[in-house]
C-alpha cells in the first residue's frame, strides 16, 4: 500500500487508519498488530497517528464501527431488493459472505474481539452488531413463516442461531485453508442446505 498523504483531512484520515488495519489483519494476526505497523502501513510516524486516535483501542473501536456500518448497509440493501422473505434471507447471506470475501481482515478483527477477556469499546460494538444482526434474521424467518416459506413449527431463534453460525462457520473453514475466496465457492451449496432444513415441503 502506498503511503497515504500527509494532508488528508482527519475524516479521511481516521478512514484511512481504519483501511490500514483491515488491510493488515489479512495478513497478520489482528491482536499483534502494533501501532507502529499502522503508522507504517499509512506512511505515518505513530505520532502523527495518535493525532486522531488516543490508543489502539480507539482504532480497533473505529474499525468495528466502520465493520457494523458498512455490513448492516450491504444487509439492509440486500433485502431490499428481495421480494420475499426467503429470498431476502438468502440476499443477506450472500451479501454477508461476500462482504467478508472482500475483507478478509474483518473476521479475524471479530474473532480477536470475542476471545479478548477485559471489555473494550470495540467488543461492545461487535456484541451489538451480532444481536441487532441477530434480531434481523429471526424477523426474517418469522415472515417466511408467515408467508408458507419456512415451516410453521420451526424456532425463529435457533434457525437465527444455525444461520450465524454457518456463515461463521464458513468463514473459520476459509481461515484454515487459507483461501478467502473459498467461502464464495462454498456459501451458495450451503445455504442451499439451510434452506431446505427450515423451508415448508
Amino acid at each position: 500500500m502506498p503511503p497515504a498523504p500527509r494532508y488528508l483531512p482527519a475524516t479521511e484520515r481516521r478512514s484511512a487508519t481504519v483501511d490500514a488495519v483491515v488491510a493488515l489483519a489479512a495478513l497478520h494476526n489482528p491482536s499483534e498488530i502494533t501501532t507502529t505497523a499502522i503508522a507504517r502501513q499509512m506512511g505515518l510516524t505513530q505520532g502523527a497517528l495518535f493525532k486522531h486516535f488516543p490508543s489502539k483501542d480507539a482504532i480497533l473501536e473505529s474499525v468495528m464501527e466502520w465493520v457494523a456500518a458498512s455490513l448492516m448497509s450491504r444487509v439492509d440493501r440486500a433485502m431490499k431488493a428481495a421480494s420475499s422473505p426467503m429470498q431476502a434471507l438468502e440476499s443477506l447471506f450472500m451479501a454477508h459472505i461476500q462482504f467478508v470475501a472482500a475483507h478478509p481482515g474483518v473476521p479475524r478483527i471479530v474473532f480477536a474481539e470475542l476471545q479478548r477477556a477485559s471489555p473494550s469499546g470495540a467488543r461492545r460494538v461487535v456484541d451489538t452488531l451480532l444481536r441487532r444482526y441477530s434480531e434481523r434474521v429471526s424477523q426474517l424467518i418469522v415472515d417466511a413463516k408467515s408467508s408458507g416459506e419456512v415451516e410453521a413449527a420451526v424456532d425463529a431463534e435457533a434457525a437465527a442461531v444455525l444461520f450465524v453460525g454457518t456463515i461463521q462457520g464458513l468463514v473459520m473453514q476459509s481461515l484454515v485453508h487459507g483461501d478467502a475466496k473459498r467461502i464464495l465457492r462454498d456459501a451458495p451449496r450451503v445455504f442451499v442446505i439451510y434452506r431446505r432444513g427450515i423451508g415448508s415441503a
